[in-house]
């Protein structure tokens, strides 16, 4: 019997068990990249290609959105989109006005619902300081432990990683 696999073209099966992230950008961006036909992307870090190459085929992306609009002041601190990364490589794509910022494919769990953050800071292995939560967003991207990433996906009404 062949096993199912997530990326039905990619005959190469993962070579590491998946690992877990957080990205962070504003709701529009996140939505942005896990709207798009066919294929959705992602962009961390203004665009550069070294947060993304750290990534690899299969691993779990979820997206933190402090605010609805880049630089908002309106506190929105939601999870926005869950994913696994496609298989490939990050990519330069030309946003156009000089600006063209490296992505890496994502599929997209399509029925997660947004949901806010603050209900699962509690039960987050990441939080060491609930005072200080929010202080490891400020990379951009960082990693996640396989609980964490469960508790976003049940929040957010998907089946996660095992």
């Amino acid at each position: 019997m062949q096993a199912l696999s997530l990326f039905p073209d990619d005959p190469s099966p993962p070579t590491r068990p998946p690992r877990h992230w957080m990205a962070v950008a504003s709701a529009e961006h996140a939505r942005r990249g896990r709207d798009q036909a066919p294929q959705g992307f992602m962009q961390v870090c203004h665009g550069k290609r070294g947060p993304l190459a750290r990534l690899q085929p299969g691993d779990w992306v979820a997206y933190y959105a402090p605010s609805t609009r880049m630089g908002g002041s309106d506190r929105l601190q939601s999870l926005v989109s869950i994913g696994r990364v496609a298989p490939g490589l990050p990519y330069a794509f030309d946003m156009g006005g000089g600006f063209v910022p490296f992505r890496r494919d994502v599929h997209y769990l399509q029925q997660a619902r947004e949901v806010p953050i603050h209900p699962l800071l509690d039960h987050f292995e990441f939080v060491e300081d609930r005072q200080r939560w929010g202080a490891r967003f400020r990379f951009g991207l960082f990693e996640l432990s396989a609980h964490d990433m469960g508790l976003i996906a049940r929040a957010m009404g998907v089946a996660g990683p095992v």
